[in-house]
């Protein structure tokens, strides 16, 4: 079927935590929201279907994955990405933060570090502090126009000092996100590659959140970092979710790949009590994968055009601010240092000058001030209007 991205669905008064929350978020009713991961397009129509279907049976209680479930997830991690994985491997959850919330609880203990890559997704911060660990900074390099790696930082954070003479041992493991969130980056082969020797040198563990890996920009590959080899495989759990993709968020569900007994068994036992996804959550999982290819061809040549849009329209109208040119995600990470302001000044101009519902950078971590982080999964009216509002905005600075 033919998608219409275009038509707007309102969602104010519908417990939307992105368009029924501005008051506690944003101080104020009146903004135009761009902010949290969550497209304001329609799920698939195979997912709806498959939802309508389970929710005629009247009882809807405990419930556990199907094996055509765990087949979808084998074939498409097969025909995506050449991932040949097991059924044994795959750990449902409520979540991809839920998950390595869990990670960080089954491999590390108070007093461990978390390697994180800041500007990064403000939630890996806390499933890392609010376990006792401490979360170390490798600050992605940035050149003004592109981020990568800092993998020479990353190999001397393992560096031998006169405290720990042999190696660093409070680096348990390195979190990963990839694509990168929120500067867009679709890793390469030959970065992952280097991070994943620098953490096997170490015996460091890699948690992946792939979550964003569906949703990339026209000349762009994501590789999935378990594909580089065995030893890389054995020492990764990479998460994946269908929400982002196909906009599920609010059925809290997702799953984990562990080819490693070892690393399966512990993390298992770590989210003993943590719910394994919801009975609906499973059966839309298991219809996007199966189903929604045709929407998320058409999903990717929309969020092209908004892209395409933006960037144009903020390089020709306000040159003093610069869009970061993602390379995958529905997120982008616009530069607004020109602006001169700090960081709760450009909040507060933003919000309330602007009335526009954006991430604030700085909750990214460091180098994230000045920057704000906004959501192009949403009709093109509404990126159309964002500009403008915009527009007005800095033109009475």
């Amino acid at each position: 079927m033919k998608y219409d991205f275009d038509r707007v669905i309102p969602r104010r008064n519908t417990n939307s935590s992105k368009w029924d929350n501005n008051l506690a978020m944003f101080g104020t009713e009146d903004v135009l929201d761009m902010w949290v991961a969550d497209m304001d397009f329609p799920c698939p129509e195979p997912v709806v279907r498959a939802l309508k279907k389970r929710a005629e049976h009247p009882i809807y209680g405990y419930t556990m994955p199907s094996q055509s479930l765990y087949q979808a997830i084998i074939d498409r991690m097969e025909r995506l990405y050449g991932w040949k994985i097991k059924k044994e491997w795959i750990v449902f959850g409520a979540g991809v933060v839920n998950g390595l919330f869990t990670a960080v609880q089954a491999f590390c203990r108070p007093g461990d570090e978390v390697v994180v890559q800041p500007p990064v997704y403000y939630p890996f911060y806390n499933t890392i502090r609010n376990s006792g660990v401490t979360a170390v900074h490798n600050n992605l390099e940035f050149d003004g126009q592109r981020y990568t790696m800092d993998l020479d930082g990353l190999d001397n954070m393992f560096a031998p000092s006169t405290s720990f003479p042999v190696r660093a041992p409070r680096i348990k493991a390195v979190m990963l996100c990839s694509p990168h969130n929120p500067v867009g980056r679709v890793w390469t082969r030959e970065e992952l590659g280097r991070l994943a020797e620098i953490c096997l040198e170490n015996r460091c563990v890699i948690f992946s959140d792939e979550i964003h890996c569906d949703l990339l920009f026209k000349g762009h590959k994501h590789t999935v970092l378990s594909t580089l080899g065995s030893e890389v495989e054995q020492s990764t759990l990479t998460f994946m979710a269908a929400s982002k993709t196909f906009n599920l968020a609010g059925l809290g569900t997702s799953f984990a790949v562990v080819p490693n007994d070892y690393l399966r068994r512990r993390f298992i036992e770590a989210r003993m009590g943590h719910p394994g996804g919801n009975l609906f959550g499973l059966e839309a999982l298991e219809a996007a994968f199966r189903d929604g290819d045709e929407y998320l061809a058409q999903l990717k040549d929309y969020l092209q055009g908004n892209l395409e849009y933006f960037m144009d329209a903020i390089a020709t109208r306000i040159p003093r601010i610069k869009v970061i040119k993602p390379e995958g995600t529905y997120l982008t990470w616009v530069d607004m240092r020109g602006l001169g302001m700090t960081g709760q000044e450009l909040q507060k101009f933003i919000r309330f000058k602007a009335r526009l519902a954006f991430d604030d950078g700085f909750a990214f971590g460091p180098a994230g001030e000045g920057f704000q982080r906004v959501n192009l999964g949403c009709p093109r009216s509404i990126v159309v209007e964002a500009v403008e509002r915009l527009e007005k905005a800095v033109n009475e600075l």
